[in-house]
């Protein structure tokens, strides 16, 4: 389960729980018109305190998958977590992706507002 909100180009991502390839769809479906539209997506936003995972090997898939065919067209990805991991995310995928990513205490929201505009 995902809470989805976007505001005007940019999205927030707040997961519930693990991970599914339903939520990854959902998101899709949510930023894809933003897209169609704009051509981009100016941010989005992941907010959680731990790092839910995922529920299964198919999930890790369809999430590889959703980076894979949206990259290029997300400008800013910002992590709003306390998770330990999400601290080398940015180093990590700063190989792979084309978003600029950068993380954020989870208290610190207002912070990660600020970086996307």
């Amino acid at each position: 389960m995902i809470k989805i909100t976007t505001f005007g180009c940019y999205c927030l991502i707040e997961p519930q729980g693990p991970l599914t390839k339903d939520d990854f769809a959902a998101i899709a479906d949510r930023i894809d018109p933003i897209i169609d539209n704009k051509g981009t997506l100016d941010a989005l936003i992941v907010k959680t305190r731990d790092f839910p995972g995922w529920e299964e090997l198919g999930d890790v898939i369809a999430h590889f998958r959703f980076i894979k065919n949206h990259h290029r067209l997300i400008k800013k990805i910002a992590l709003v977590t306390d998770a330990k991991i999400a601290e080398l995310f940015p180093v990590i995928v700063d190989h792979f992706v084309k978003a600029e990513v950068k993380h954020f205490a989870f208290d610190n929201f207002h912070e990660a507002v600020a970086w996307i505009d």
